[in-house]
């Protein structure tokens, strides 16, 4: 599975951008997928993510009802539309793959949990 981000760039605070993250294969409705992130000189953390089945979604606390994860089984797309955006959100952002089952929640925040990784995409908040 190859996962292709795009979406990032220089953002003024405030601002609304959707991240997209495409994914090649014909399994992705099988995924559990995510996000993080990952600031200068900080360990990559979790964001959000959206399970195969069912399609129920997980946020960190510092994201939540802020940022919102979304996925389009055609398409074989996650998104990631965040609102509000604030300089301490600036960080590489990176969607991630998970192969399926059913995996506890705290197991979805965990960075050794997913197979494939996309190469990130740079977000950087200016004030």
């Amino acid at each position: 599975v190859q996962l292709v981000e795009s979406g990032g760039g220089l953002v003024q605070a405030g601002d609304s951008p959707r991240h997209s993250c495409t994914a090649s294969g014909r399994t992705f409705s099988n995924y559990d997928m995510g996000w993080f992130r990952q600031a200068p000189g900080k360990e990559r953390e979790f964001v959000a993510a959206i399970r195969w089945i069912g399609g129920i979604t997980h946020y960190t606390n510092s994201v939540k009802g802020r940022f919102t994860i979304s996925r389009d089984n055609a398409r074989t797309t996650v998104y990631l539309q965040v609102n509000s955006l604030k300089p301490e959100d600036t960080a590489v952002y990176y969607c991630a793959a998970a192969t399926g089952g059913f995996r506890a929640t705290v197991s979805l925040a965990s960075v050794t949990t997913y197979d494939y990784w996309g190469q990130g995409t740079q977000v950087t908040v200016s004030s």
